[in-house]
């Protein structure tokens, strides 16, 4: 560590101190060309995790965001605020395992994930969701979903 009393790169620490429960050690350190002691702080960066949209932009991911997206399809449906966190929680785990190695998922696979767990609880719920994901235009669109679901059938969340 430079000093920054006099640009000497030889000190020793003399005292370490853990702060912020783990996430950051605080040093302080004596100068081995002036004497003078000073204080440094380490800390762990963490690369943000990442969603790349459509036309390649890149966006920090948002936890807020995709609950809002989600309550939006549960609107009304018999599913608990509890489980809208829980599934939440979930996707966010899921997407960082997905993205782990380069710190970002795509939005389209994101999306997909949401689309798994809405349609395991609550059909509506991912019919609603996936209309304003794969932005559908006509009714057809919308029956052609639901064929894939299965039908019509049980369109009540399983009431």
């Amino acid at each position: 560590m430079r000093c920054p009393h006099c640009g000497n790169f030889d000190d020793k620490v003399i005292e370490s101190r853990t702060l912020a429960n783990g996430e950051a050690i605080r040093r302080r350190r004596e100068c081995g060309g002036c004497g003078r002691r000073f204080t440094s702080y380490e800390r762990i960066e963490e690369k943000q995790f990442m969603v790349v949209k459509k036309d390649g932009r890149r966006e920090p991911f948002d936890r807020l965001k995709l609950e809002k997206g989600i309550q939006r399809a549960l609107e009304k449906r018999p599913v608990s605020q509890m489980q809208i966190e829980s599934l939440v929680s979930d996707m966010e785990d899921l997407a960082e395992i997905q993205g782990r190695t380069n710190h970002e998922i795509s939005s389209r696979d994101l999306g997909d994930l949401v689309l798994e767990k809405l349609g395991a609880m609550d059909k509506v719920a991912y019919i609603r969701f996936a209309s304003v994901y794969r932005h559908f235009e006509d009714t057809a669109e919308f029956l052609n979903e639901i064929q894939k679901l299965g039908g019509d059938k049980n369109m009540d969340g399983g009431s």
